[in-house]
């Protein structure tokens, strides 16, 4: 793990694993980079992988944050880097979030873009209420209360049946985060933006992954987001949930370095 300042107190940790073009990997709630392990030596044949912790998690400063001050400490890492040259931004459910920001902040960064799991939508007022007896739950209950009720979501019934060890490495990661940290992410994804009206903007090309069976984001998400980004291509992973790059890391990676190849190829 190395750790870069960023200035006013803000630090982002992170793991840099090669030489390439480089392909930034942002993470799902509640977890961090670690939730990456499978795809890091994969992808690093094709690409210089930078798997980060956003704002609080992991090994990075604990102050509260937006999707898009996310989006911008992204930015500020790659300048602290010395990384000029466009790259891939992949971003899992909360970490597509922040990848839209990104795409919709700093366009001119982005050579690809890959959307896993996720939604452009807001929170409607339902999913905001939730967000806030999640909130009082953390606060009660700690990420051990949260992460036992968002199993059954994060993960299908064929993970949890017959993959134990991903849901004890789910627990794990989510267990190493602060409440703090869980607090302050929640309240990012309630006050979050409508991403939607920004995905026709968007120039670079695109993929969308879903798995198969993902309850939180379903398929139709989407295959909603790839109608509005054009020339983006949606694929399922089979035998996924919401997870799906610790569920199915194959197929996941497969998809992956096939994009990264024909991005760099363009």
């Amino acid at each position: 793990m190395k750790t870069c300042d960023l200035g006013n107190g803000q630090t982002l940790s992170y793991t840099d694993s090669s030489e390439g073009p480089v392909l930034v990997l942002l993470h799902a709630f509640p977890l961090d980079r670690q939730m990456w392990q499978p795809q890091i030596g994969p992808l690093s044949t094709k690409a210089r992988v930078l798997a980060l912790d956003l704002p609080g998690f992991g090994g990075s400063s604990p102050t509260p944050f937006t999707v898009d001050s996310a989006a911008d400490q992204v930015a500020a890492l790659l300048k602290k880097l010395g990384i000029t040259s466009r790259v891939v931004v992949a971003g899992l459910s909360m970490g597509g979030y922040v990848a839209m920001a990104f795409a919709r902040r700093h366009p001119d960064q982005l050579a690809g873009l890959i959307l896993a799991d996720t939604k452009s939508e807001a929170d409607d007022e339902k999913a905001r209420e939730g967000r806030e007896k999640t909130i009082a739950l953390t606060r009660e209950a700690g990420v051990q209360g949260v992460i036992e009720q968002l199993l059954p979501k994060l993960l299908c019934e064929h993970t949890i049946t017959s993959r134990p060890q991903v849901v004890d490495e789910v627990r794990r990661i989510a267990a190493g985060q602060s409440t703090e940290a869980v607090v302050n992410a929640l309240a990012a994804l309630r006050d979050r933006p409508d991403a939607t009206p920004g995905l026709e903007n968007i120039s670079a090309t695109t993929l969308v992954l879903v798995g198969e069976h993902d309850v939180i984001t379903p398929p139709l998400a989407a295959s909603a987001i790839g109608a509005k980004v054009w020339g983006s291509e949606v694929v399922a992973i089979p035998s996924a949930g919401h997870l799906s790059n610790l569920e199915n890391p194959d197929a996941f990676n497969a998809a992956v370095l096939e994009f990264v190849t024909k991005v760099h190829q363009a």
